[in-house]
């Protein structure tokens, strides 16, 4: 191979054969080419919709190897996409044309059961930081589908059944290492390079690349009581209004998620899934009245580990399905808002899904100004999640999804999580961050003025 081109056949750089040998020969990693048998695993991520070509794909073993891919590509103006978990719907941690930096085989993880602190590296998923955690009877906040990576989840924030709780997962991140653009490798806590470990905490991938989080645990299980009750469509109205009374008044150890679903039928339902971070005893008590309201198809709360809580939605959101969202903060569920759901929710696609993830509890409690992360008076995320397999019938259920979002708009705060965002413009990111934007901006000037870490969703410097 005499050279690879890193744009298109007529136009940008080239990695000449003397630039992948000097890469090879650099790394303890593997180096992934587009003639190489493994390539076309390699450059697929979680959402099949994503169908990306990269130049390279470089494995990193450890820390060593981030800074000098991170290196590599700066000089020589390659376009550079960060992967850990691949499990972002926007498919931003895969290129056309440039560089994949991959975290993902960087799994050690050391958990000290006194200080209650988990040092993980980036390419853990949260299905094995949970594993590490719980044998030891702890965790944190940590995502709802096991194989969703824990770098770019604490990066934007990090939503989890102990986020009422505990807070997001970028909340109890107490330190993290992470190399930036200049190719340092900079330790940041709220003593150590403090406005990087501000921004980190909710800023996305913006300033670097992490390779090592500490974060703090909590007791938690080995078993909580948790599970769904399901009620039939010709009811969802008056349990969707239920929902949301209950909701609003939930103890923070209790995590209420619903949902608009189709079963295997064709049938649809009202589903509404609790989890009670405490006492088994307690979480019947306070379970109750939703055990006991209106007359449910199906009741399956039970005591559950919580290792099986944590990967319950694994089999609805399998790696190479296809999958379209938008996402908007919620502080009220009204009913003109259940009345529009539930006749868009009539006629939507097979597969689709329309989803409230609750948040509020400890997570509101947190200063705005604290972490990036601005919504922190939102009640819920809502967004219409479509799901399918053939690529003749991306159309339609893009088309659903983003007519359902665009009804939903005057019910909504106008604020959005950062991880559930698309390509959906500068707007849709200042919407994410609220007044910390300008901080965040600061931040960004200071440490990647050139933008060289931009397939994100992107803060731009400003110098």
């Amino acid at each position: 191979m005499d050279a690879l081109r890193v744009a298109d056949a007529t136009t940008g750089p080239t990695l000449h054969a003397s630039d992948v040998t000097q890469l090879r020969q650099a790394i303890r990693g593997e180096l992934v080419l587009p003639d190489d048998s493994d390539y076309a695993r390699a450059r697929r991520v979680w959402n099949g919709m994503i169908d990306r070509t990269p130049a390279a794909i470089i494995y990193c073993a450890g820390p060593d190897d981030v800074i000098t891919s991170v290196n590599f590509a700066r000089t020589r103006n390659l376009v550079v996409a960060v992967r850990a978990g691949g499990h972002n719907v926007a498919g931003s941690s895969v290129c056309d044309a440039g560089v994949v930096i991959d975290v993902s085989r960087m799994k050690w993880i050391d958990v000290d059961p006194v200080r209650r602190v988990a040092h993980a590296q980036a390419g853990l998923n949260l299905g094995e930081f949970d594993a590490a955690t719980q044998a030891h009877g702890l965790a944190t906040t940590m995502g709802v589908n096991a194989d969703t990576g824990i770098a770019g989840l604490t990066l934007g924030g990090g939503f989890g059944k102990l986020g009422r709780k505990h807070g997001l997962s970028c909340d109890n991140l107490l330190a993290a290492e992470i190399v930036t653009a200049d190719g340092r490798l900079l330790r940041t806590s709220a003593t150590e390079n403090a406005d990087l470990y501000w921004a980190i905490r909710g800023g996305g991938g913006n300033f670097g690349i992490v390779t090592s989080f500490d974060f703090r645990l909590f007791p938690v299980g080995p078993l909580l009581l948790a599970g769904s009750v399901l009620h039939a469509y010709s009811n969802a109205r008056e349990a969707m209004r239920f929902y949301h009374a209950f909701a609003r008044t939930a103890p923070d150890e209790l995590s209420l998620d619903a949902a608009l679903v189709t079963g295997p039928s064709g049938d649809r339902f009202f589903s509404i899934s609790a989890c009670y971070v405490g006492p088994i005893d307690e979480g019947e008590r306070v379970l109750k009245p939703l055990r006991e309201y209106g007359v449910p198809v199906e009741d399956r709360i039970a005591p559950t580990s919580y290792l099986q809580i944590q990967s319950a939605g694994d089999s609805i959101f399998p790696r190479g399905r296809r999958y379209y969202w938008k996402a908007q903060f919620m502080r009220e569920i009204t009913c003109e808002a259940i009345d529009l759901l539930l006749a868009r929710y009539a006629t939507a696609p097979t597969g689709s899904l329309i989803v409230f993830q609750q948040v509020g509890g400890a997570i509101a409690r947190i200063p705005i100004a604290d972490t990036p992360y601005a919504n922190r008076d939102a009640l819920y995320d809502c967004f219409p999640i479509s799901i399918w397999d053939d690529s003749a019938d991306d159309e339609a259920h893009i088309q659903w999804a983003r007519e359902l979002w665009d009804a939903m708009r005057p019910f909504s705060t106008g604020g959005v999580y950062a991880n559930n965002l698309g390509e959906e413009g500068a707007d849709r990111i200042r919407a994410a961050y609220g007044e910390n934007f300008p901080r965040l901006v600061a931040v960004k000037n200071k440490y990647d003025p050139a933008n060289f870490f931009r397939l994100n969703q992107n803060i731009r410097p400003s110098v």
